[in-house]
Formats: C-alpha cells, sequence, structure tokens
C-alpha cells in the first residue's frame, strides 16, 4: 500500500527535477503525469489503486461525522426531556472484521459516537460488547452499526 504513493512522489520529484526549474507547479503536474502511470500500471504494483483505498478513507470519515452529529442530537434530546425516558442495556455485536487492527478501529468509532462505548471484545475478535444509551430495537442497532461502520471499514481495507 504504502509503495504507490512514494513512487508517486518519487516520479513527481524527477518530473520537477528534469523541468528547467524545480518549483511547486512542477511538482503538481509531476504528481499528476504519476498518478497517471500508476492507473495504468496499476496490475503490475499489486493491489488497488491507492486513490481508490484513501477515497474509501474518506467516505469512512464522512460516514462517521453523519452519525456523530446524529448520535449527538439523540443524546441532547434526550438529556433535555423533563424525565429520562431510556433503556440502556449490552448488545452483543458479531463482527466480521478479521485483523486487530480493524476491530479495534470498529471498537474506536463505537465508543466515540455519544450513547454507545465498546466495552469488550471477545478473544477471538469476533464479538464486541457495546453499551447503549437506549435499545430500542437490537437488530437494529447492530444492523445500523454493521452498514455504516463496519462496511466502511471492509471497503477500505479492500474485501
Amino acid at each position: 500500500m504504502i509503495v504507490q504513493p512514494l513512487l508517486n512522489v518519487a516520479i513527481a520529484f524527477v518530473w520537477a527535477l528534469l523541468q528547467a526549474e524545480f518549483t511547486a507547479l512542477n511538482f503538481i503536474v509531476g504528481y499528476i503525469i504519476g498518478i497517471g502511470f500508476l492507473y495504468v500500471f496499476r496490475g503490475q504494483l499489486g493491489g488497488r489503486f491507492y486513490l481508490y483505498t484513501w477515497w474509501k478513507a474518506f467516505v469512512l470519515f464522512l460516514v462517521f461525522i453523519k452519525e456523530l452529529i446524529i448520535a449527538n442530537f439523540v443524546v441532547i434530546a434526550q438529556v433535555l426531556r423533563p424525565r429520562l425516558n431510556i433503556k440502556p442495556g449490552i448488545v452483543a455485536l458479531p463482527t466480521e472484521l478479521k485483523t486487530g487492527v480493524e476491530v479495534t478501529l470498529l471498537a474506536n468509532m463505537i465508543s466515540l459516537t455519544p450513547g454507545t462505548l465498546s466495552m469488550e471484545v471477545s478473544p477471538d475478535n469476533k464479538i464486541i460488547y457495546v453499551h447503549v444509551f437506549h435499545i430500542d430495537d437490537e437488530e437494529a442497532i447492530i444492523k445500523g452499526i454493521k452498514d455504516s461502520f463496519e462496511k466502511g471499514i471492509m471497503e477500505v481495507v479492500g474485501e
């Protein structure tokens, strides 16, 4: 994964050196030319084209920000009510993520979202236990996390 961006910077640097003068504009032009070369020869470099992975990571970040804003408004609405009408509980979230880094990223995204907290991960990394501020429908909570965060992480990783 790191080979493609480094190769792109190297192509841009060489391009800028071959021009009459080394300027930022020449470097940017070289970088764009490098993107073209890497896209054409992406099959020989192995893996996906790196800009596609970066784009999916940016989309995952936007999904996280959207869920963060929605969760903030839900928690604010609950807190500002005269009487708390909540039903907290613990949900066992089965995950299809494979590596520890992926599971950790999912657990952190869950914990950073108001109203949810990752409590524990099973030893085999297949279940994350999540404390939820308010449980209306356990299956809906699991589906929401899987359709937003887990799906985005799997797209970034490339599976």
